[in-house]
């Protein structure tokens, strides 16, 4: 979109907004917030969704009206990526606003139980939680964590006031543990440091509780982080708490199938849709930034097109993630948006949002984005950096240029001309080769080097087999 209508468009969003009701061709003028509110914010993220899962982002099958009303009454961004391409490195990045290769629990890949004991962010460390906490809002997260055990390294430690959620990396749907060799392990589904007994399926429980949430909010602002573990495995609908009986691996490698998975991202619609009525019913939407994304890029089951890779690689596909943000008033409706942003950037973008100051923060590798986000400047370019260490990975991305190795060899992409990665411009272009090559060979002489023995995706197998 050009610089000069997303400024036009920002000018309209700040006196009025437009948001869809149900039926087509619906809507209604929304006014802006009243001045000096601070803004509630509904942070949603899902687990292992491709970029091309959504409706909205060209799935061939599911359907996520919900989700995609977002970026209908907001903006879309088409070049929004995690900041790792697998799941506990990226909610580190998220939760400090840096990359994650500079805190040891982040050079997990993922964490699991390969990992040293007690192990967490350093918990002096500044959190988009307790930034946000600071500036008086009321900081909840529901739904996964996978960043540290409680109580010396759960929400509670790192600046949420709740908790109610998964502990660990992955739970079955209707068990809420891990299971291995047939039985529960670790702690599973909790409720602030202790754990927690309820029954349902885990989509469900999330999204109810998010709309307790909401409900039971006051006046005080409220940052809500919705972490859902859909739709990472096990692959479970709603109908198989009696295949949960018997499973006797949530890794389940041998199991899902297209039609399991898009059931599975239906459902986490369904309860995105409850939260969405739960913010109209209590009249908070006007106030409130709604944003969706992705922990990483897709697993087997995921559309990534355009884009090749998956969950656990570095070519676009397992990194590039869907941003959908709606902000009444400060966002105009059908924004489509091609600002490059990366996970670690919503710590400091909120913060200004909420009308803190990032410098008084703490160092943060993230970029406040919120003048992008509401048309208020145009696109700025930048420089982002990932690494996986199975199969030896590195990218960096530049301006349109990324630099990708994998597996020993090397490649270079224009990814405006190219967003498929499959022309390669490595030979055309050596300069440019050498220059990427030399920015992440800077960056990573800054990040922590990884364990020896540390655990990674691809030895993923191996632990679960010892079960």
């Amino acid at each position: 979109m050009p610089a000069d209508r997303r400024r036009v468009l920002g000018w309209l969003g700040a006196t009025t907004a437009l948001v869809a009701l149900a039926g087509p061709g619906r809507a209604l003028a929304r006014p802006a917030a009243p001045s000096g509110r601070l803004p509630n914010i509904v942070y949603i993220m899902a687990d292992d969704l491709g970029y091309a899962d959504l409706s909205a982002t060209g799935s061939h099958a599911i359907r996520t009206p919900a989700i995609d009303s977002l970026g209908r009454d907001g903006v879309r961004l088409t070049q929004g990526y995690a900041s790792t391409p697998i799941c506990s490195p990226t909610r580190t990045a998220l939760l400090t606003g840096c990359y994650a290769q500079r805190f040891a629990i982040g050079i997990e890949e993922p964490l699991g139980p390969g990992a040293p004991p007690r192990i967490g962010v350093p918990l002096d460390r500044p959190t988009i939680a307790s930034v946000l906490r600071d500036r008086g809002y009321h900081t909840k997260l529901i739904g996964k964590w996978h960043l540290g055990e409680p109580p010396e390294h759960g929400p509670l430690q790192h600046g949420y006031d709740e908790f109610f959620g998964v502990v660990e990396g992955a739970a079955d749907y209707f068990r809420h543990h891990m299971v291995m060799g047939g039985k529960d392990v670790g702690v599973g589904l909790a409720q602030n440091n202790a754990a927690e007994q309820r029954e349902g399926y885990l989509t469900d429980l999330f999204g109810d509780e998010a709309v307790k949430t909401i409900e039971g909010a006051g006046d005080k602002p409220l940052f809500l982080s919705l972490h859902f573990n859909a739709p990472h495995w096990p692959w479970e609908g709603r109908e198989d708490a009696a295949v949960a009986k018997v499973l006797p691996n949530s890794f389940h490698y041998d199991g899902g199938n297209l039609a399991k998975y898009k059931e599975m991202v239906e459902a986490m619609d369904q309860n995105v849709a409850k939260v969405l009525a739960a913010l109209e019913r209590t009249g908070k939407a006007n106030n409130t930034i709604v944003v969706f994304t992705s922990d990483n890029g897709g697993e087997r089951f995921s559309e990534t097109w355009p884009f090749i890779g998956h969950k656990g690689e570095v070519l676009e596909g397992g990194i590039r993630v869907p941003i959908l943000m709606r902000w009444p008033g400060q966002i105009a409706p059908g924004s489509i948006s091609d600002q490059v942003m990366a996970s670690m950037d919503f710590l400091p973008t909120f913060l200004t949002m909420a009308g803190g100051d990032v410098a008084k923060a703490g160092k943060v590798d993230g970029v406040d984005l919120s003048a992008q986000l509401t048309g208020k400047a145009a696109s700025v370019p930048r420089t982002l950096f990932w690494r996986f260490k199975a199969n030896e990975q590195a990218a960096v991305r530049q301006g349109n240029w990324k630099y990708v190795k994998l597996g020993g060899k090397e490649h270079l992409y224009n990814l405006a001309e190219d967003e498929h990665e499959r022309a390669e411009r490595a030979a055309a272009e050596p300069a440019k080769l050498a220059e990427l090559k030399g920015l992440w060979d800077g960056w990573n002489a800054q990040m922590l080097p990884y364990r020896v023995d540390g655990y990674s995706e691809d030895v993923r197998k191996a632990y679960s087999d010892r079960y």
